[in-house]
């Protein structure tokens, strides 16, 4: 570590990662407790009940400890939950830089990454307050840089290339962490749940009010064994093979521009007449629907009256013959 390090003014938990803060002074009988037995704890509780179980007073709880005794090692539960991030993300594995090339590399990471949050899915709650600026976290930029430093790409174009890898990632991890806490609550596995819901949405979809989507569940995507996000991600490293073709052959970099303002969207219209219209025209939508339903139930009970008659007409046909036979 550079010596200059120790200079360095850094937020008590950042000084905690970087093993530059100074540790409390023992005084009396040696005590087991340490910042790592903190921490480890503190992982503990999160991987088996979640985030939202993490305390000061829970984590001294588990080690015997009082909750005051923590704070002489950690200051503050952002703190802590900090440095739990950093133990659970942990260094990259070597098998990433011992990919024969930068895409299998890549999806080496990315299969690392969702390795790391399906043992610990309280990572995803953790929040996003800025650029990483820990250990672990700059371990694993640095292994996913590496794998792009002998392409065409210059240090921005493959920042952004680890970024859109970062965010599939995420995303993927999210979906599959929803699947097994479903599985876990119900006792269904995530086919059969697929499954499940594809028929009541099945019913309810029709080619009147979503043609596009209708034709999509007829042709089975909510329920084929294929795997969609495996898809979007050799996609999106096609694209980033394609680029770097034609970086390759002298192509400009296609530098991200500066941060800007998000655009204005027909989804969120700035103009007050446009959300006027807007909003008339979603209540057109439900009032629309609410008629349609109201058409689906009277043809029901239309059925169901039709049902009624006939069976009424056939017990009377029943009657009648019974009658003829006495008289006969």
């Amino acid at each position: 570590m550079d010596p200059d390090l120790d200079e360095v003014e850094l937020p008590r938990g950042l000084a905690l990662a970087w093993g530059v803060a100074a540790h409390p002074q023992q005084r009396g009988p040696k005590r087991e407790l340490s910042l790592e037995r903190i921490v480890d704890a503190a992982v503990e509780i999160a991987d088996s009940d979640g985030l939202g179980a993490v305390s000061m007073s829970a984590v001294a709880k588990q080690l015997g400890f009082t909750t005051m005794s923590l704070y002489r090692y950690v200051t503050s539960k952002d703190d802590l939950l900090l440095l739990m991030g950093e133990e659970a993300l942990g260094a990259p594995p070597l098998s990433i830089t011992e990919a024969t090339g930068w895409r299998e590399g890549l999806v080496r990471w990315h299969d690392e990454t969702m390795a790391v949050y399906t043992a610990h899915p309280w990572l995803l709650d953790l929040p996003i307050a800025g650029i990483p600026s820990t250990p672990a976290n700059l371990a694993w930029m640095d292994a996913a840089l590496g794998l792009l430093v002998d392409t065409a790409l210059d240090a921005q174009e493959a920042t952004a290339v680890l970024l859109l890898m970062t965010g599939h990632a995420r995303w993927q991890a999210i979906v599959n962490h929803g699947y097994t806490d479903q599985a876990r609550e119900t006792g269904i596995s995530p086919d059969e749940l697929d499954r499940q819901v594809a028929e009541v949405i099945g019913q309810l979809v029709t080619a009147e009010q979503f043609p596009h989507l209708r034709v999509a569940i007829d042709a089975g995507v909510f329920t084929a064994e294929s795997d969609p996000l495996a898809f979007g991600l050799e996609r999106i490293l096609d694209g980033v093979d394609l680029y770097l073709q034609a970086r390759s052959e002298g192509a400009p970099a296609a530098t991200p521009s500066a941060l800007q303002q998000p655009p204005e969207t027909d989804t969120f219209p700035k103009d007050p007449k446009v959300r006027e219209a807007r909003a008339a025209r979603r209540e057109a939508e439900k009032a629309a629907r609410e008629a349609a339903k109201r058409v689906r139930e009277a043809v029901k009970r239309e059925r169901e009256a039709v049902a009624q008659a006939r069976e009424r007409q056939a017990a009377a046909r029943e009657l009648q013959a019974a009658a003829r036979e006495r008289q006969a």
